[in-house]
């Protein structure tokens, strides 16, 4: 008997987040592996979250969300990038934004369409191209300072060329791409007519003053972005699987088409309690950024000591460390040996890439950690000091 799996979703196994969980459960290893928070968000979202379970919010939401919720999004998207949206027919619901990704490149996506993606890349990306029956085109950024060569952009660019997938800020590296870098990628959309699929759910994670910049506020942008992001990171509530699609009524009209036939709906106890964490207060964001710039400084810190140097961590819960100094050639077999050697898990950035050659001694290590935690990670990486 053949295969069962179709041939383009086989090169995506387990995922290496899963992988290095599992080792540092198996070797009692601090887990700077997957990103997500080891505390609670705010007991006010956690509080309405079980209200609505009490209340009957238990059967199926609207197809594109409860009216609440699409209507707080709409709100949050005007509030802080004066970005008016209609919540009727503009925004859509989802579960999570790892959904809202695949769905949009389902809805827009011919098989044999080119999909330009910067990478490294978070790896639902490439599975999501594959499940549409694309083809993806990639185009690097520069360690150490994370430059975005914008000629290899437009070099990547195709007669076939259907989407610039981007992200802002970026995972795994922490950049939150310039006005300039945006500037310049919406001029390629434009004179090449791409839609620009953009992945913003680190939008309030941004450090040292910076400014997120959505890609659909731009000239000529808003008519041909769809814009995603979700309550996981900004909230440190991973696990409400709530995310959203906002753009321009007839391509979130296609997402939702598609979504429909993966998901039907999402949850629908935690959209109210969702809708009341984007009416929260300005102070909110800017102090769990503020929060989390801290906890960067910590381990950016530690790294330091132990003579490790780090491209520059401007936002998200990431930061990428080069290991080649500590002989470290291949950090996909270091990751699978640093749970025991020094009870500290990452992730290799390679397995964010096509082509692993040029980042293969680089690790990401996420710091969204309580202190005491990034503190016992600290210590047990003087190892490396003394290698």
């Amino acid at each position: 008997m053949s295969l069962p799996l179709v041939s383009r979703m086989r090169p995506f196994g387990t995922t290496i987040f899963a992988e290095m969980t599992q080792r540092a459960l198996e070797h009692d290893a601090v887990n700077l592996g997957q990103g997500f928070p080891d505390t609670d968000g705010p007991a006010q979202m956690l509080e309405a979250a079980a209200e609505g379970l009490r209340t009957g919010l238990n059967q199926y939401a609207p197809a594109r969300g409860l009216p609440v919720l699409r209507q707080a999004v709409a709100d949050h998207q005007r509030r802080f990038y004066g970005i008016p949206l209609d919540p009727d027919t503009q925004v859509l619901v989802t579960v999570g934004a790892t959904e809202g990704i695949a769905a949009a490149l389902l809805a827009l996506v011919e098989p044999g369409d080119e999909v330009v993606v910067i990478e490294p890349a978070y790896d639902s990306y490439d599975a999501a191209v594959a499940l549409a029956g694309g083809v993806r085109r990639s185009v690097a950024l520069r360690f150490p300072d994370l430059h975005l060569d914008l000629d290899a952009v437009r070099d990547a660019v195709t007669p076939r060329t259907r989407v610039l997938l981007l992200n802002t800020p970026h995972n795994p590296t922490g950049k939150v791409f310039t006005t300039e870098e945006l500037e310049g990628l919406a001029s390629i959309a434009r004179e090449h007519d791409l839609w620009v699929v953009s992945d913003e759910v680190y939008e309030h994670l941004v450090f040292d003053g910076r400014t997120h910049v959505p890609i659909a506020t731009l000239p000529e942008m808003a008519g041909r972005t769809l814009t995603i992001s979700s309550v996981g990171k900004t909230f440190s509530l991973t696990g409400w699987k709530t995310g959203w699609v906002t753009g321009p009524e007839e391509a979130v009209s296609a997402v939702a088409a598609v979504k429909q036939f993966l998901t039907f709906v999402g949850v629908t106890h935690v959209q109210p309690a969702v809708a009341l964490g984007l009416r929260l207060p300005t102070e909110f964001f800017t102090g769990f950024a503020a929060q989390l710039q801290a906890k960067r400084d910590l381990l950016v810190e530690a790294l330091a000591r132990v003579g490790v140097p780090v491209a520059p961590s401007e936002g998200t819960y990431f930061v990428v460390a080069d290991l080649a100094g500590h002989g470290v050639e291949n950090a996909v077999d270091f990751c699978r040996r640093m749970p025991v050697e020094l009870g500290v898990v990452g992730v290799p950035v390679s397995v964010f890439c096509s082509d692993p050659a040029p980042v293969s001694s680089l690790v990401r290590f996420a710091f969204c950690k309580r202190d005491e935690v990034l503190q016992e990670a600290a210590s047990r990486l003087q190892v490396l000091g003394r290698g």
